[in-house]
């Protein structure tokens, strides 16, 4: 079933509740059934509207958070690792030496110390930045929304990879923009489908606005984009002055073993010595044209809804405009929670303790899938992040699949909710961060019973 099906939907109608809201107003076009009103205001949305939907993951929300069911689909930071006796004592002091401060108003920038600090947490990564050029965000989801709002009009092009984040896909549609994805393998975005796609947008007189990559453990697929072809892409945006917007929200996130390919393996990974590190970021090699997202939603609290986005001057200055426009100004309250979650915690032991946490769950979860699945499944390995993304053998469907899974009860996200254009149907995204050892084998040995009679009644068919 195509994505856009609800364009021509009205489907957050409510029935009305008094005797006088069936009567419409004169110019209202209102649709009944059965004497309701299905929706008074049809001919009055804006046309972006109607690029607007619910996303599949957030549709799933209410199934998928039943305790019956093992949840899969979620792509939630594993907040009970946080230590909430020290994070109540900060709070308290941060109320009752900064209240009056941290209750009011902020520069719509940001506060300068978090942007300060968020510069020098960069420059671990090799991104020289300036904290000048920080705009604080309410979430990186924010920062993504800004950045369409400056940069988008309805019919622009934007090129992303395929699968992408599913919430970039949100504000990409809600813009009406064209999203044209380019194919990735076991080591990222094809460089080579890059540098064709560009060539035959200049052959039609037309160009994109930006190339959107999560490069670094990928969400939903989980690779990251290889030394190599880091260099080669942003080579190639530059040659044909096309924007890059680097959404990186995972790379904080790195196991100390990483195993890229997707032949699936029984043992264990064993950790290598020492840290891993992916490659450095793709706004590390060059500044120029290089729009940089970040988020302490994964490596901090995602509910304290803060973010950030780099980008040179000009640009930040648009954004800091749009964002005012937009909100006024970020949370001071979280913002000098953030600080002092860099100033006074064990920030560094913390995101230790999520990466370890992710990288047991990771196992459990490449392990428990070689266990169970059929031959023709097969999945990518993660060196760090939050997924895995799985694809079905020929002829399946993961989203007509999915009702049969929650029958079963067990939640995954069809491989469509991260397309724009029908894709993914063969493929599905699983989660390892916030479900348990125990919670990630019992859903893969549902799953797997699941795709074992799928493959059964498809091959019952073909008889």
């Amino acid at each position: 079933m195509s994505r856009h099906i609800y364009r021509d939907r009205g489907q957050n109608a409510h029935p009305s509740t008094d005797a006088t809201s069936s009567r419409p107003h004169p110019g209202w076009e209102g649709r009944r059934v059965s004497g309701t009103t299905l929706d008074d205001f049809t001919g009055r949305y804006a046309q972006r509207i109607h690029g607007m939907a619910q996303s599949e993951i957030r549709a799933l929300f209410s199934v998928a958070s039943r305790p019956e069911v093992v949840s899969l689909a979620g792509g939630n930071p594993y907040t009970a690792a946080l230590p909430m006796d020290e994070l109540s004592s900060m709070f308290h002091d941060l109320l009752h030496t900064s209240g009056p401060q941290s209750l009011m108003y902020c520069p719509g920038q940001g506060n300068p110390r978090l942007r300060e600090l968020l510069s020098e947490l960069m420059s671990e990564s090799g991104i020289d930045s300036s904290p000048d050029d920080i705009t604080i965000t309410t979430g990186a989801q924010q920062g993504l929304d800004l950045i369409a709002r400056v940069f988008l009009d309805p019919g622009d092009i934007v090129l992303a990879e395929g699968p992408t984040y599913v919430g970039a896909l949100g504000v990409f549609q809600a813009a009406q923009a064209d999203v044209r994805h380019l194919p990735m393998d076991e080591d990222g975005l094809l460089p080579d489908a890059l540098r064709e796609t560009l060539a035959q947008l200049d052959r039609l007189g037309r160009s994109a606005k930006f190339l959107y990559l999560v490069p670094t453990y990928q969400n939903p697929a989980g690779v990251t984009l290889s030394e190599e072809r880091r260099d080669e892409v942003v080579a190639i945006c530059h040659d044909h002055g096309l924007l890059i917007v680097e959404d990186d929200p995972y790379s904080q996130l790195t196991f100390d073993s990483t195993d890229p390919t997707c032949s699936p393996a029984v043992e264990p990974l064993t950790p290598a010595s020492g840290t891993a590190r992916p490659p450095a970021p793709l706004r590390a090699r060059t500044d120029w044209g290089i729009i940089y997202v970040g988020t302490l939603s994964k490596i901090f609290a995602a509910g304290l809804r803060l973010g950030w986005v780099l980008a040179p001057p000009a640009v930040r200055d648009k954004l800091v405009l749009a964002a005012e426009a937009s909100i006024l100004c970020p949370s001071a309250f979280t913002q000098e929670a953030a600080v002092r979650f860099f100033t006074t915690m064990a920030w560094r032991e913390q995101i230790k303790s999520f990466i370890a946490i992710y990288q047991e769950r990771r196992d459990t979860l490449l392990n428990s899938l070689s266990a169970h699945m059929d031959q023709g499944v097969t999945w990518t390995k993660p060196g760090g992040g939050m997924f895995v993304w799985a694809q079905l053998p020929e002829g399946l469907n993961s989203k007509t699949m999915l009702p049969r899974a929650l029958n079963e009860r067990v939640a995954y996200v069809p491989g469509t909710g991260f397309f724009a254009d029908g894709g993914g149907q063969a493929q599905m995204r699983l989660n390892f961060s916030f479900p348990s050892a125990e919670e990630i084998q019992e859903g893969v040995r549902r799953l797997a019973g699941v795709i074992s009679e799928e493959m059964a009644l498809r091959a019952s068919f073909d008889r």
